[in-house]
């Protein structure tokens, strides 16, 4: 029986283009499946501000069977941006 791993992870003030950047080069790995949760809007009347991302988080899924040398390809792809922005945080 296969599992699925599901990460969910957020770099603060992180852009819109670069999220996308980092979802491209995830799903380059094979048996990764990506995808962006937008930034809620709790008040309409807010302006845009563009010191906050519009991007709330990313999340990431791949079978527990993953090979090890995929799982450290996401690993690299993660850390890679990790050191040019931010720490990426796990959210719960």
């Amino acid at each position: 029986m296969s599992s699925i791993i599901r990460q969910e992870l957020t770099c603060p003030k992180l852009p819109l283009a670069v999220y996308r950047e980092v979802k491209a080069h995830l799903c380059q790995v094979e048996g990764v499946t990506v995808g962006l949760i937008p930034q809620a809007i709790e008040n309409k009347s807010e302006l845009f501000d563009y010191n906050q991302s519009q991007i709330k988080s990313l999340w990431l899924e791949y079978d527990h069977s993953l090979s090890p040398k995929n799982q450290q390809r996401i690993k690299e792809i993660l850390d890679y941006y990790a050191q040019r922005y931010n720490a990426w945080q796990e959210q719960s």
